[in-house]
């Protein structure tokens, strides 16, 4: 029994980064051909220069916020996909809605990997209690499953008795779905007397796997992981037996990037997920989740040698209304631009005396341009249409936590 899925998941940085040199200029490539959206918004880029992390980050950054609109001006993708019905096995949809394609290839969101480094295995049965109704988890996790050999008895949500009674009739071995469902699946059998014995991995995705629901599995005699991905991506990292972060999928290229901009930050930096698929049916190139995240540094004492991140950290879309307007973190970020000497900036809207005052805290070093303040604050106003107070702190003093804006305002 292997340890690892296939030889890729220990490559060297050398092996890893020579792949990328002739993987990732051929999907540019193939997502301008064969995309209207990228063909457009690629149109000036040659493909054959763009070999690595540093040169894709010139590229523009997709945002998931940005499908609903797209979607609407285009049906079904927005443009973004490569291929077409009869091509597409299913499509799917999400709140918003925003439509998402899946291609005929096997394990189209490559769960496998994941399932098993969490240790599911050829000859398992899989009861999976993700979503089978409109939106992709169940088929995500199923196609997974099914190609590292396992069975799988497609339960979905609800129904919790009649759950439990097939788990008990089946006897299966382990269980794809959310923490909190598996949790009221074991107290629902509690109740009914059911003990199922079988049961001893888990792989959980859709929210957090906190320590203290890990350990209460655990005493079950049920080993869980987990990993992050997206009803457009599939999988993007996964947990491994070392539980130090997540190791990042062989199949996408992650790059973590200040709110609002495309703009790569250092390690262990909390930024925005922006993820590029290796998917020829959805060829995303840069598609910026909206979730928070940071690089962890080294590589993960499993042996898998990808990056890895912290796992889920948030939401990145800080979007606020001051005094009745939008504020983004993309107008933050175009403000700052204007000033070389600012390192990171963070916009704190708060409400004194029930009126909204918003500023601009800005990480500076020594050297900095006479009347900095009033500049910044001519450059805020500017974008943003509102006044704002400028406050100059030194470099590494904000919070490392991604945000860009934030809303301190109290109303009790």
């Amino acid at each position: 029994m292997s340890k690892y899925f296939d030889a890729l998941e220990t490559r060297t940085a050398d092996e890893r980064k020579s792949a990328l040199a002739t993987r990732l200029p051929q999907q540019i490539a193939h997502a301008r051909a064969n995309t209207a959206y990228f063909a457009e918004s690629l149109r000036q880029v040659d493909a054959a220069a763009i070999t690595s992390t540093a040169a894709l980050a010139g590229l523009p950054v997709v945002r998931k916020s940005d499908l609903i609109e797209l979607q609407k001006k285009q049906r079904p993708f927005g443009g973004l996909a490569a291929s077409s019905w009869g091509k597409l096995g299913r499509v799917f949809s999400s709140p918003g809605p925003i439509y998402e394609p899946e291609g005929r290839v096997a394990d189209y969101w490559r769960t496998a990997r994941a399932l098993h480094a969490g240790g599911f295995r050829a000859g398992d049965l899989v009861h999976n209690s993700f979503s089978y109704h409109m939106t992709p988890g169940g088929w995500i996790f199923e196609a997974g499953a099914q190609a590292l050999g396992c069975t799988v008895f497609p339960a979905g949500v609800g129904q919790t008795e009649q759950q439990v009674a097939a788990m008990a009739d089946l006897q299966p071995q382990a269980y794809a779905g959310t923490p909190s469902f598996l949790r009221i699946l074991l107290q629902k059998a509690d109740e009914m007397g059911v003990k199922l014995p079988s049961l001893t991995k888990a792989f959980f995705s859709g929210e957090a796997f906190l320590p203290p629901v890990r350990d209460e599995l655990l005493a079950r005699g049920i080993v869980g992981h987990q990993a992050y991905a997206t009803a457009e991506l599939g999988v993007i990292a996964y947990e491994t037996e070392a539980r130090e972060g997540l190791v990042v999928d062989e199949g996408v290229l992650v790059e973590i990037v200040r709110p609002g901009t495309g703009d790569p930050v250092a390690e262990g930096e909390v930024g925005e997920v922006v993820v590029t698929t290796f998917n020829a049916d959805y060829p995303l190139i840069r598609f910026g989740t909206g979730d928070l995240s940071a690089f962890l540094p080294g590589i993960s004492p499993c042996g898998r040698t990808n990056m890895r991140i912290k796992g889920w950290m948030g939401r990145a879309d800080q979007t606020t209304k001051i005094k009745g307007m939008f504020v983004h973190p993309e107008q933050v970020a175009i403000a700052a631009k204007r000033h070389p000497e600012i390192v990171r900036a963070r916009l704190v809207v708060t409400n004194p005396d029930s009126n909204d005052l918003m500023t601009l805290h800005c990480e500076v070093g020594q050297a900095r341009a006479e009347n900095l303040e009033k500049t910044i604050a001519e450059s805020i106003r500017d974008v943003t249409k509102l006044r704002a107070e400028v406050s100059l702190v030194a470099v590494g003093s904000l919070p490392n936590d991604g945000k860009v804006i934030e809303d301190a305002r109290k109303y009790d």
